[in-house]
């Protein structure tokens, strides 16, 4: 399975896991990254998830998500094809970032695209997308022997 993960779920891991659900999605993102890390599934990373990061003004954060975008097996590269198909999915009320991360793994042909944004999964799942759009638990499920 080829995955793509919103930044939202690159940077879990620095929320406050005081909060039952932050805690829980970041285990669940831990356990789909080290499916990828032995290699049950692909992750996928891009140019626009680098550009992103890059706007992070914590720096630990920064290089620590940098480290694990490095790690991504697949490197979706900025192109037209994915301005056009993001300037598509706006039309359909989502945020001009998010719909470069939804193009992006469109192009990289992601199966699953997986963010902790709550209204990025409602958008998406109104959108008609060449993927699907799960949260981190949801995706754990599914790779989940």
């Amino acid at each position: 399975m080829r995955i793509y993960l919103d930044m939202c779920c690159v940077k879990r891991p620095f929320d406050d896991q005081l909060d039952a659900r932050i805690s829980a999605e970041a285990v669940a993102i831990d356990a789909v990254l080290q499916a990828c890390q032995g290699g049950h599934c692909t992750l996928l990373t891009s140019d626009a998830l680098r550009f992103e990061n890059s706007r992070n003004p914590n720096e630990q954060r920064r290089e620590v998500a940098a480290v694990l975008l490095a790690a991504a097996k697949d490197n979706i590269p900025h192109e037209p094809l994915i301005e056009s198909r993001a300037a598509e999915l706006q039309k359909a009320g989502i945020g001009l970032l998010d719909a470069l991360h939804l193009a992006s793994a469109e192009c990289g042909s992601a199966d699953v695209f997986s963010a902790c944004d709550d209204e990025l999964l409602r958008r998406a799942q109104k959108a008609v997308l060449r993927i699907r759009v799960l949260s981190p638990g949801d995706l754990l499920k599914e790779i989940s022997p």
